[in-house]
């Protein structure tokens, strides 16, 4: 008799590609022979490509202009800060590689109003004023975090999505950092004892998957991994697998009072 597949119990590299984009407020275009530059707009999309806005006078903007159709080699590296106040912020650097194309100057703001329905940034109504579009041609992106670096190639982008609860991650961390901190402390007890000892700790992440907690030592940082039990699907299994991870008797989960 087969046995069953074993339960993912963390996101696969490509969903910690898109899940870390998502997060991150700061990206650098770094093109051949040039200083990087940094984006005032990304948004890695479903369909392979990456699309950022750079100053329209910038060098880059003229270099990619003057690269036809081919393009230019480029590579986008994205910085995933966590939302909360931490010793070392950075989350994760994600590094997307590929060809960068010019946009069309007819077809910016159409391209600006479909990055907005996912990507509803601010910076975007400066496209075709001061800012342009460029198209990144993903053919690769690395992802490291405390855990190394893993990299995907652009059909596994292509195939996989953000974490669901990736949108949400932020205020739920803080609300549990803010208001439930007996929660983290139920939590917290699922670390090895010899770290937690005058140890700062604190909610790093959460996804669908699992908790992971940053145990600020005395020696350096320590990420510590906790799966659920199952995957969750939707709020109310999450805010119960964050409550089986501290004792059922907290009833409140995630949700705000």
């Amino acid at each position: 008799m087969t046995k069953p597949a074993p339960a993912a119990v963390a996101p696969n590299t490509a969903e910690r590609v898109h899940s870390a984009c998502a997060h991150a407020e700061q990206a650098m275009l770094a093109l051949p022979g040039l200083d990087p530059i940094p984006t005032s707009v990304h948004l890695l999309r479903q369909c392979g490509d990456a699309v950022v806005a750079v100053p329209m006078a910038s060098t880059a903007a003229m270099l990619t202009t003057n690269s036809g159709s081919t393009g230019s080699p480029a590579v986008l590296e994205l910085t995933d800060h966590a939302p909360l106040p931490l010793r070392e912020p950075v989350r994760a650097l994600v590094w997307l590689r590929g060809w960068v194309r010019a946009v069309p100057a007819h077809a910016q703001r159409a391209l600006a109003a479909h990055v907005a329905e996912d990507h509803p940034h601010p910076n975007l109504l400066d496209v075709g004023h001061t800012t342009t579009l460029l198209r990144l041609v993903v053919d690769s992106a690395v992802v490291a975090d405390s855990t190394g670096a893993e990299s995907v190639c652009r059909d596994g982008l292509r195939a996989a999505r953000p974490d669901p609860f990736c949108e949400m991650e932020g205020p739920w961390l803080q609300h549990l950092q803010a208001d439930h901190g007996d929660v983290i402390d139920q939590i917290a007890r699922h670390v090895p004892a010899h770290l937690r000892r005058g140890a700062l700790i604190h909610p790093l992440a959460i996804d669908r998957y699992g908790v992971t907690l940053r145990v600020e030592a005395a020696d350096r940082d320590h990420d510590i991994r906790l799966p659920f039990e199952f995957p969750a699907d939707d709020i109310d299994s999450l805010s119960r697998a964050v409550r089986a991870l501290a004792g059922c008797g907290y009833r409140t989960g995630l949700r705000r009072r």
